[in-house]
């Protein structure tokens, strides 16, 4: 449980640094964050696996990469549902989706499943 919580806060964490990379995005306040980092998570949960099996097709007939749109259009829904979190069009959705993948899965690199900070060597 501790783990989760801890993910949940990289999440918003990577959602702030977005908003001060992404040009496009913006956040109120850090409880917005939060709250969207929260939103996002149900969303990816719940409705992700549908969208993508509607658009299976389509997935993969452009080999994957139309999962990146699918990406950027939830986390632009997330904006239309979260007061205080702004996306102002597709493509700083399309990008910010794409850092905000990226910077979660770097930081969530650092956390084990207890939620403890854990820096793993490569090994050979």
């Amino acid at each position: 449980m501790r783990g989760l919580l801890i993910k949940w806060l990289i999440n918003s964490l990577a959602i702030l640094i977005v908003t001060y990379i992404v040009r496009g995005i913006e956040v109120a306040s850090p409880i917005t964050a939060i709250v969207a980092a929260f939103v996002l998570g149900i969303i990816n949960a719940f409705l992700r696996p549908f969208i993508i099996l509607i658009t299976l097709p389509v997935n993969i007939f452009t080999l994957g990469v139309f999962t990146f749109f699918i990406n950027g259009f939830l986390f632009y829904m997330v904006s239309k549902i979260v007061k205080g979190f702004i996306i102002i069009g597709f493509w700083p959705a399309f990008f910010g989706s794409l850092l905000f993948s990226t910077i979660s899965f770097l930081l969530s690199l650092l956390i084990n499943k207890e939620g403890r900070l854990e820096i793993r060597l490569i090994e050979r």
